[in-house]
C-alpha cells in the first residue's frame, strides 16, 4: 500500500493479481481453463455446488420439496471446490456460462436442462412442483419481490461489504463505510417488512425466504465475515425471530449440511446421494480418525 493517490490509467490491463483471499479465482475472462467432465448419479437432478449462501438457497429447496414428499426432487449433489477453480471446468461451464456455484441440472425429462443462477433454479423448482410459491397473484408477486430484492442485494453484502472488510488485502475506510452503511440500511429493510409479517412474502414461508436467509439470516447470527457486532446485528429484532424461526426447519438444518467443507465436522456432507447420508455420511463419519 502506498500514499500515492491512484489515477487510473486510460485503459485498463489485466497485469496482476488483485489481492485478498480469492485473488487466485479471479479474471476478467470467462470460458472453462481446463477439460474436466461432471459427474452424473442416479437421481433426477444433479447439483454441482458448495454450502456458500448461494448454494444453500438451493439444497434448503430440494430438501423441503422431499419433506412435502416430492419424490421427484431427488437429487445427487457434487461438490464444487471453488477455491481449487473447480468451476472453470469444461463440464461446469456448459451448465453454467459464468462459471458460478449452483448449477443444476434437471434430467427427469427426455431432454437435460440446465438451470444455472440461485434464482432461477428457486423459480424453476417452485414451478415445477408448484410449491413454496404462492398461487394467488399478489403474494406471489410480492414473493417473487422479494426473490429479486435478494439478488439485487446481496452482492452489496458479500462482493462489497464482505470482501473490503473480511478479505481486502488491506482496510480501506472509505470502503467499508460505503458498504457498512448499505448492508445496514438492507437489514432495517428486512426489519421493517418483518415487523408486520411472518415471512418475507405475507403469511406463507416461499422462495423468498429461501433467497434472503442464507445470507441475512447468517449475517443476523454473526456467522460471516466476524462482523455481527461491528453491525450491530442484534438490534435488529424481526430480522433475529425470523432468522431463528426458518433455521427450527428440519429441512432447512439437512440442507445447510449439504456441500459444506467448513465447520463442525458432524455439520458436513460434501456430497449427498442418498437421505441416508445425513445419518451415516457426513465427516465426523467418514474421515479418519486421528
Amino acid at each position: 500500500m502506498t500514499d500515492t493517490p491512484y489515477v487510473p490509467p486510460k485503459v485498463w490491463t489485466w497485469n496482476k493479481e488483485n489481492g485478498g483471499q480469492f485473488a487466485s479465482i479471479n479474471r476478467p475472462i470467462a470460458g472453462p481453463t481446463h477439460d474436466k467432465e461432471l459427474p452424473v448419479g442416479k437421481h433426477p437432478f444433479q447439483l454441482y455446488s458448495l454450502a456458500t449462501p448461494n448454494g444453500v438457497k438451493v439444497t434448503v429447496m430440494l430438501e423441503e420439496l422431499l419433506a412435502l414428499g416430492h419424490k421427484g426432487a431427488e437429487y445427487d449433489a457434487w461438490l464444487i471446490k471453488i477455491g481449487n477453480g473447480d468451476q472453470f471446468g469444461s463440464g461446469f461451464v456448459d451448465i453454467n456460462p459464468n462459471s458460478k456455484i449452483p448449477a443444476l441440472m434437471d434430467r427427469s425429462g427426455p431432454e437435460p436442462i440446465r438451470i444455472f443462477e440461485s434464482g432461477s433454479i428457486l423459480f424453476y423448482l417452485a414451478e415445477k412442483f408448484g410449491a413454496f410459491l404462492p398461487k394467488e397473484i399478489k403474494a406471489r408477486t410480492e414473493a417473487m419481490s422479494w426473490l429479486f430484492w435478494q439478488m439485487g442485494s446481496a452482492p452489496y453484502l458479500g462482493g462489497g461489504f464482505g470482501h473490503f472488510y473480511a478479505y481486502a488485502p488491506f482496510k480501506i475506510e472509505y470502503a467499508i463505510d460505503r458498504f457498512a452503511m448499505e448492508v445496514k440500511r438492507q437489514l432495517d429493510v428486512l426489519d421493517r417488512r418483518l415487523a408486520d409479517n411472518e415471512y418475507l412474502a405475507g403469511k406463507e414461508y416461499t422462495i423468498a425466504d429461501m433467497a434472503v436467509w442464507p445470507w441475512y439470516g447468517a449475517l443476523a447470527k454473526g456467522l460471516v465475515y466476524g462482523a455481527g457486532e461491528f453491525l450491530s446485528v442484534q438490534d435488529y429484532k424481526n430480522v433475529q425471530r425470523w432468522t431463528d424461526e426458518i433455521a427450527k426447519r428440519p429441512a432447512v438444518k439437512r440442507g445447510r449440511m449439504v456441500n459444506r467443507v467448513s465447520g463442525d465436522p458432524a455439520s458436513q456432507l460434501h456430497e449427498r446421494h442418498d437421505a441416508s447420508d445425513f445419518e451415516t455420511k457426513t465427516q465426523d463419519k467418514v474421515a479418519p480418525a486421528t
